[in-house]
């Protein structure tokens, strides 16, 4: 039997274009995880941020799943990229668009003139669920910003966790948003956090964050059934899973917290505000823990890859409504 072409699969919507990887596991219901391009263009220094994307595309598939790497190229949504491509994306670093649920309109019109695009948490779960992908793999969600109180910075992650039914594996929030009212946020808008592995919500760099999750659920077939009865139920939205750094990889909660601050206090002093503000802080958190950060994002994100995976394997296994219809 031969293997579908990507473009009978731009049935979902003319703007897709899957891989041929993708379009076959699509095809065949084999379990898929979406990975966002935001980390590879704005998260990580070339050439770590291409070694990291394609390491962490083989943990997805040694785990069972096949890896879309998610991206806008040439004017269309880009589920799953090639070597050529990835390498493209990387190289191309911050000269690539940041894409969130309002900039996917401006990035497209343009058709095959578009710039190119690396998309964030909510526009990859944006593109991800018009693929009919259910799992989402990425580093730490955005949140809500210290400061907020005056400044309303909030990351349109969290409104689009409210709304679009994917579930994002993450290692938490990043480490230099407020986590306590990033919480509260999800709370008000519904979103269930979950964690694996521990009972704290993670905190990206640092493995606790002092606050909990809603629920602890390690094993991937329980992971697999809370999801499934919320969308069984007709409960739109995300779901929030939350897994730590691993414990060799993480850093000391009060060392993170200075280097925070220092680099706060620089964005600052620099008028750096928006969609700057987050690459600049990791960027500058790189140069003040010496490589350390990167390390530990690294190391979070394969970790991550592999939890998703599993999550992504056993929602394959349970369809849709089996759990209304036991």
């Amino acid at each position: 039997m031969n293997a579908p072409s990507p473009d009978s699969l731009t049935s979902r919507h003319p703007l897709l274009a899957p891989s041929v990887a993708v379009a076959g596991a699509l095809a065949a219901g084999r379990p898929l995880v979406a990975l966002e391009s935001t980390i590879v263009a704005h998260g990580m220094p070339y050439p770590q941020n291409l070694h990291t994307a394609r390491a962490v595309e083989a943990v997805v598939r040694e785990h069972g799943a096949e890896p879309a790497t998610i991206a806008i190229l040439d004017g269309r949504i880009r589920v799953g990229l090639d070597g050529a491509d990835l390498e493209r994306l990387a190289r191309a670093g911050p000269k690539a668009i940041k894409v969130s649920r309002r900039d996917l309109p401006a990035v497209l019109a343009r058709g095959a003139g578009s710039p190119m695009g690396a998309t964030t948490v909510a526009g990859t779960m944006i593109c991800a669920a018009l693929a009919g992908i259910e799992v989402f793999v990425t580093g730490g969600i955005g949140g809500v910003h210290r400061g907020a109180a005056t400044t309303f910075d909030i990351s349109a992650d969290l409104q689009e966790l409210a709304r679009t039914s994917v579930v994002v594996v993450c290692a938490g929030a990043k480490s230099i948003l407020d986590l306590g009212l990033t919480l509260e946020y999800l709370e008000t808008h519904g979103v269930p956090v979950l964690s694996a592995g521990q009972d704290d919500f993670a905190a990206f760099y640092v493995r606790e964050s002092g606050l909990r999750a809603d629920q602890r659920i390690d094993a991937p077939a329980d992971l697999a059934r809370f999801v499934r009865a919320k969308w069984d139920l007709g409960l739109a939205g995300g779901v929030l899973l939350s897994t730590p750094v691993p414990e060799a990889d993480a850093l000391p909660r009060a060392l993170v917290d200075g280097w925070i601050d220092a680099a706060l206090a620089d964005a600052q002093r620099q008028g750096i505000s928006g969609k700057a503000v987050t690459p600049f802080l990791l960027a500058r958190i790189e140069q003040l823990s010496g490589g350390r950060s990167l390390a530990a994002n690294i190391a979070l994100v394969k970790h991550n890859a592999e939890v998703g995976a599993r999550l992504a394997v056993a929602l394959a296994a349970l369809p849709p409504g089996a759990c209304v219809n036991p």
